[in-house]
């Protein structure tokens, strides 16, 4: 995945919208505070008022206010306003007319692909436009990651067993015990 120039320049805008709060603030403001050129910034200021994000208003003293409040709207919900589902592969679509890929079932990778999205939207859920602008934090991962069996050795279990659950570091537990 990736963050676009236009999200970029969108957070930026929405960010002087916080340090401002129930201001509004010119487009033409917001884009020479951010270095956005004007153009892109008016698109960018549609985009937002679309999504609901901001309320513009027309004339001399116009502009744009935020319209959500800062600490109850997540990262993944700005990121999504302005470049849509966040995505690190496109399995669920990649098949023939938008289908999801074939090989999905099958596939080893498909796994590692879909936690790793379920991850990068935990994350980018977890922070606040709030926290990030006024508080100065970030969400930092202090945790570690495991290898666990595959999904399909669960599968694989002759119905109304479970399959046994993995060892340490992901190994088969009749492996890890005479390790």
């Amino acid at each position: 995945m990736e963050i676009s120039r236009k999200t970029d320049y969108a957070l930026r805008m929405l960010a002087t919208l916080v340090r401002n709060p129930g201001s509004v603030v010119s487009v033409r403001a917001a884009a020479a505070e951010n270095n956005v050129p004007y153009s892109f910034a008016r698109s960018i200021q549609h985009d937002l008022a679309l999504a609901g994000l901001v309320e513009s208003t027309r004339g001399a003293a116009g502009g744009m206010r935020l319209a959500v409040d800062p600490k109850e709207t997540s990262l993944l919900t700005l990121v999504e306003a302005v470049q849509g589902p966040v995505y690190i592969a496109t399995c669920d679509y990649a098949g023939e007319g938008g289908a999801p890929c074939p090989f999905m079932a099958e596939c080893h990778f498909n796994p590692v692909w879909c936690n790793a999205e379920l991850m990068l939207r935990d994350y980018f859920n977890s922070v606040t436009l709030h926290d990030v602008v006024v508080d100065n934090k970030m969400p930092q991962f202090r945790g570690t990651f495991d290898l666990v069996a595959a999904r399909r050795a669960h599968a694989a279990a002759p119905a109304g067993e479970k399959a046994a659950a993995p060892g340490p570091g992901g190994q088969d537990p009749e492996a890890a015990a005479s390790a």
